[in-house]
């Protein structure tokens, strides 16, 4: 359902070093943004009954029932360009997607738009 580059695997093994036990990568999507979802990604501790739970190369990555069916076939990945770096997130699934980045739209959701910054 989900890709993780290698890059993008050891940066977020890095962050997960440095926190609490028991973190694990959620990743899902939220209405709203310039297209109507955004992804959402972090380190989180807290689960719910409404969890997925997934086993990518070692990692544990939750990600919440409602954003599942948005999520299948994502890749993510971690590039570093100049003096900063980030992480890409490409969704098949997006017909659309904002000069942002962060923001997209799928063919049988229109989403909340809202104003990019």
């Amino acid at each position: 359902m989900i890709t993780i580059s290698d890059s993008a695997m050891a940066r977020i093994k890095d962050m997960l070093e440095e926190e609490t036990p028991n973190m694990f990568l959620r990743v899902g999507v939220n209405p709203g943004g310039c297209s109507g979802f955004s992804y959402g990604m972090g380190l989180d501790d807290q689960e719910s009954e409404e969890d997925v739970y997934l086993d990518i190369k070692g990692l544990k990555v939750v990600v919440d029932k409602e954003s599942v069916r948005f999520l299948n076939g994502l890749e993510i990945d971690f590039k570093e360009s100049g003096m900063s770096g980030g992480f890409t997130i490409h969704n098949p699934n997006a017909i659309a997607t904002c000069g942002c980045g962060q923001s997209f739209r799928f063919k049988d959701e229109e989403g909340q738009p809202q104003a990019c910054d």
